[in-house]
């Protein structure tokens, strides 16, 4: 992820279209250029995060940051839309993977790289309290970032609801579910994985058609949010690939 600081360098770089994770503002800063720069950051829908100058300081090793500093995403983010609206094969189910909230770069990295193994045809990741797309999360995905098609969305909830219109059927990965291997999730499936340690939230949970667990048999009940992803990946093409 790159980082452009300093007041004309970030609004040129809203004004060039960059896809930006987060912007970055000294706190008490509203002066001047600083308002014309949170006019595009609201009107592009960017996250804005009050910090202590002290932050950017450290971030810029010191340069004149001039109180902003904008994050450059590592890839380009899809627009729902178009990620519906994408080809699909007419022999393979779509499928498509929603993050709850995950925060650990390894394990988004990891779960887009099992996602591309597993033929995802997207990954959805919300832009508030979650990890973006990361030169981080692009090396821990082993270069499969660049393949499978990312989308941002402002509303976790209101998406589900976009793909229950689309014909999806909402499974949330939870260990109050039923077992995986019990379960037909051969259809158009959206696949909901919680963030570490909370889990799915209580709306998006709520809003599940059904909830799906791992059955485990040794002492400790809970997996990694980027193991579990791929062990309910898995299941889903284990059960298309054995359909006749």
């Amino acid at each position: 992820m790159g980082e452009v600081y300093g007041r004309q360098p970030v609004l040129e770089a809203f004004r060039s279209g960059k896809e930006i994770n987060r912007l970055l503002i000294a706190r008490g800063q509203r002066q001047g250029s600083i308002r014309a720069i949170l006019a595009l950051a609201k009107e592009q829908g960017v996250v804005v995060q009050e910090v202590e100058r002290t932050v950017l300081d450290s971030l810029t090793e010191n340069a004149n940051h001039q109180g902003v500093l904008a994050q450059i995403a590592a890839t380009v983010y899809l627009e729902l839309e178009d990620l519906l609206a994408k080809p699909r094969n007419p022999s393979w189910a779509p499928f498509l993977v929603l993050l709850d909230g995950i925060q650990d770069p390894h394990n988004l990295g990891s779960i887009i790289r099992s996602s591309e193994a597993m033929g995802v045809d997207g990954v959805i990741i919300p832009k508030r309290r979650a990890v973006a797309v990361t030169e981080t999360v692009m090396k821990s995905s082993a270069g499969a970032a660049n393949y499978v098609p990312i989308c941002r969305v402002g509303n976790l909830a209101v998406t589900i609801e976009t793909l229950k219109e689309a014909g999806y059927w909402i499974i949330g990965a939870d260990m109050a579910g039923d077992s995986c291997f019990a379960q037909d999730l051969a259809g158009p499936i959206a696949l909901v994985i919680g963030g570490e340690g909370s889990g799915l939230s209580r709306l998006v949970k709520e809003k599940c058609d059904l909830l799906s667990s791992v059955p485990m048999r040794g002492q400790v009940n809970s997996l990694n949010a980027s193991v579990a992803a791929a062990v309910l990946m898995f299941e889903v093409v284990r059960q298309r690939s054995c359909v006749p």
